[in-house]
């Protein structure tokens, strides 16, 4: 019996593998040939990259001391502007390479004033290969720099110089413009700005520099301007005060805490405020880079402010000696936290910086909270006894919360492995391979249960509309009879005791009507996911089935549409005039119809849930489903232009 592989002997048809088969990229091109590897993806996300990457330039001249002013324009046919008043790029002779400073920095990779030197003592763009990158991946891109009196010019076509670096002005301002046209060879998806997602980012970035003034402008509809302005002198403190204001929280004291400290090149500054809800919102970052999976600043923080918490708690006699200790849940309910620390040689996990690796970072922000936060504490007495009045409320919900979850088990048959009585089980028993269909309404649900493959699809109709967790505390989470037949079909637990790898299911799929109702009913159940059995969502495992609207038949041919377009659109292929038959809801559908479009693997459609970003995504879930009416007026308000064919 022959082995597919035999020590290294080459088989028939197998290409030689030799020194003629190893490729040296050089210059930019390895950028162009693997530009996923700079920027993430060539999608959405990697495209509005290259916009963060020119600002963050920008931004580290702020850093430095050297830029007030920040413009970014979007301009027609999807061209974007980044305008600074810094110093302007260097464009003096560059020694090792013998081109101007400005060409090297934009053409070759791992170059600027970030390794090494005096130039910048802390960055975000640790990396280095931010400019030359964006004109790697840009079709062209022309960059005019103010310095010394004279205004510099050179222009650029997919990484490569076609011009010399000329001088074409005065200008009695330093400062440096970049203009650049995405590549659609690049960027096949799509090449078109949206607004919001550079306002968010800009917004942040204005919020983390105090002072510094960041403008955004969308020209492309000359009838239609947009102009935002951002300049916050309260910094870190004007996010928090924002972040609360956003979600329709009401404060638990008037002022935010703001904290701060310098050591050396090294700042770590905390703002926190708390407030009325029941959820912790708490964002790091380290030198302007969102670290969203945390690090050791955001650790520190964590463990500091459980043991002070607990030790004022305890000092002034809010906790007696035989009272159990605050856990960390308990002191971070309400809590909107923004930490910040700027250091020299941060040092990042991963390739997207999610994560902050520094321990000294971690010494420092706890020798913050334990030199700033205790004497603040001390000094405003009222603030402190509010903040821990919550706290020690919330350790007794959760006291509670863990009689109610031995209750639930010994009730519903959380800790037993009977399943729930409406549950139409699947044969396979192999997670990667089957799928739970959770289905609004009895009626929907038995035409999936007829429809279904039984083999790897099992079917868990629901029926009325479940408990809102986001205005409910995890005690009253466990016993409802809506959420725990979902729970215990899943197998996985819930909150603190939810264990993924138990998950019964490979894909847990949400089934609801395309209308007002079946909307409701899928933001409840994923408010549920989120906010309690977070990592089936972090790790892929949530999906949201994609019902047609309408059925388009003439003669024997029909066609299923899921938009007013499609629908128009296949009444044209067969002629005009077809029987046009519009689903108000699953139920109408009969289980042939439901296989055939909505649930066989072959030809379905189905969203699958990502969290993008996870700030956002909490703030929308605090908003969509929280108990203050005006944000989810404006919230509506802004977004109905995305809503389509709900029956309204």
């Amino acid at each position: 019996m022959e082995t597919e592989f035999d020590n290294g002997v080459n088989h028939p048809g197998t290409p030689t593998y030799d020194e003629s088969q190893i490729q040296v990229l050089e210059g930019l091109e390895a950028v162009r040939k693997r530009p996923g590897m700079y920027i993430g993806s060539t999608g959405p996300k990697g495209l509005h990259h290259l916009v963060y990457e020119i600002v963050d330039n920008s931004i580290d001249e702020a850093l430095a001391g050297y830029c007030t002013n920040i413009d970014v324009d979007i301009l027609p046919e999807n061209i974007i502007s980044v305008r600074d008043n810094g110093r302007g790029i260097p464009v003096g002779i560059n020694e090792n390479q013998g081109i101007p400073a400005v060409t090297v920095v934009l053409t070759v990779l791992h170059a600027g004033g970030k390794f090494g030197g005096s130039g910048y003592k802390v960055s975000g763009g640790l990396h280095g290969v931010g400019s030359s990158v964006v004109n790697a991946l840009s079709e062209w891109l022309e960059v005019e720099i103010s310095r010394e009196g004279k205004v510099y010019h050179q222009r650029f076509e997919r990484g490569k110089a076609v011009t010399e670096l000329t001088v074409i002005g005065e200008s009695q301002q330093d400062g440096t413009l970049i203009r650049f046209k995405s590549d659609p060879q690049i960027f096949d998806e799509t090449t078109e700005y949206e607004f919001d997602v550079l306002q968010k980012r800009l917004r942040e970035q204005a919020f983390l520099n105090a002072g510094l003034k960041i403008t955004l402008n969308d020209l492309r509809d000359e009838n239609a301007p947009i102009r935002e302005e951002y300049c916050y002198e309260g910094g870190i403190s004007s996010f928090v005060e924002f972040m609360n204001k956003a979600r329709g929280y009401n404060r638990l004291h008037p002022q935010v805490i703001h904290l701060s400290i310098i050591d050396g090149d090294s700042i770590a500054e905390v703002a926190m405020q708390y407030n009325d809800s029941y959820n912790e919102n708490i964002v790091s970052f380290a030198n302007n880079i969102h670290t969203v999976d945390g690090g050791t600043h955001e650790t520190s923080f964590k463990t500091a402010i459980t043991r002070i918490f607990n030790d004022y708690a305890r000092k002034h006699n809010m906790l007696k000696d035989n009272d159990s200790s605050l856990k960390g849940d308990d002191v971070r309910e309400g809590i909107t936290a923004v930490i910040s620390v700027k250091l020299k040689d941060a040092q990042f996990e991963g390739q997207t910086k999610a994560k902050l690796g520094n321990t000294s970072m971690g010494s420092l922000v706890n020798t913050l909270l334990n030199e700033k936060l205790v004497p603040f504490l001390e000094e405003n007495p009222q603030v402190a006894k509010a903040i821990l009045e919550k706290s020690i409320n919330a350790s007794r919900v959760r006291e509670a919360a863990q009689r109610a979850r031995e209750l639930a088990r010994k009730k519903s048959g959380l800790a037993s492995t009977r399943m729930p009585e409406k549950l139409a089980d699947c044969i396979w028993t192999d997670a990667e391979r089957t799928e739970l269909y959770i289905v609004e309404g009895d009626s929907a649900g038995g035409s999936a249960i007829q429809g279904r493959d039984r083999n790897f699809q099992a079917i868990l109709p629901l029926w009325g509309k479940m408990l809102n967790v986001e205005k409910a505390r995890i005690d009253k989470v466990y016993g409802n009879e809506k959420l725990i037949p979902v729970v215990v079909a899943l197998g996985c637990g819930i909150g603190d005791d939810f264990d993924v790898s138990k998950l019964r299911y490979g894909k847990v799929i949400i089934m609801a009507d395309a209308d007002v109702d079946g909307a409701h009913i899928r933001t409840l159940l994923l408010t549920f996911f989120f906010r309690y059995m977070r990592p089936l969502v972090d790790e892929g495992h949530v999906y949201i089935a994609q019902p047609p609207l309408f059925k388009v038949s003439k003669g024997k041919q029909h066609r299923y549409a899921f938009s007013d377009q499609e629908r128009d659109k296949y009444n044209e292929e067969l002629g005009g005039n077809a029987d046009i038959q519009r689903y108000k809801g699953l139920g109408e559908m009969d289980p042939e119809q439901l296989w055939e479009t909505t649930m066989n693997p072959a030809f379905r459609t189905m969203m699958k849930v990502e969290l993008d970003d996870l700030t956002a995504t909490d703030e929308t879930f605090t908003v969509l489903m929280g108990d203050k009416v005006e944000p989810r007026r404006e919230f509506i308000e802004k977004n109905a232009k995305y809503v389509n064919n709900l029956d309204v």
